[in-house]
């Protein structure tokens, strides 16, 4: 594949390449929250909180490059309620529009899993868009269908969209 997996830390280049791949991803319809058209200030918050979150060990967030581009991004949000010690979710999956199709998700999804396992989780839990979402990739790799819920969210460009949710036992 000749990508390179890491987790990200909080820094100006960091949160800059961040933001630049969450206002890509919105512009291309991808429902991660937010609308089009995304503020380059509002991406950067976003993504300053979101790191921040990390240093304090509330979350992982991965990046997958090619060279020095930030080309794919995952996280793993394990500050779940004090019940829920051996959870963790699948958030903020994105993968650069010229580099999709290309496995970067799957390796992506693949590296959060092992990180959640060496973190003691033993559930994933996720979400993702009925239209235009990845549901053949949740499919692909074993992730069980808990759910759907029509209407769940506004697509970036306008117009609602239901949302599937998944689980998947890991680590067992």
């Amino acid at each position: 594949m000749g990508y390179i997996i890491a987790p990200l830390t909080r820094d100006v280049p960091t949160v800059a390449a961040l933001s630049d791949l969450i206002i890509e991803t919105v512009s291309h319809g991808g429902s991660v929250s937010f609308m089009h058209p995304l503020a380059p200030e509002v991406a950067s918050t976003f993504w300053d909180n979101a790191l921040a979150a990390a240093s304090r060990g509330e979350r992982v967030i991965l990046g997958a490059f090619d060279q020095q581009l930030l080309v794919g991004t995952v996280s793993l949000l394990l500050d779940c309620p004090p019940n829920q010690p051996h959870r963790a979710e699948i958030a903020k999956m994105m993968t650069r529009v010229s580099h999709r199709g290309r496995g970067i998700a799957r390796a992506l999804l693949e590296a959060a899993e092992k990180m959640a396992v060496e973190k003691g989780r033993t559930l994933l839990t996720l979400d993702t868009a009925e239209e235009e979402g990845a549901a053949f990739l949740y499919d692909s790799m074993q992730y069980q269908r808990a759910g759907f819920i029509p209407d769940f969210a506004l697509k970036p460009h306008g117009g609602l969209t239901g949302t599937i949710i998944y689980f998947k036992r890991i680590g067992k």
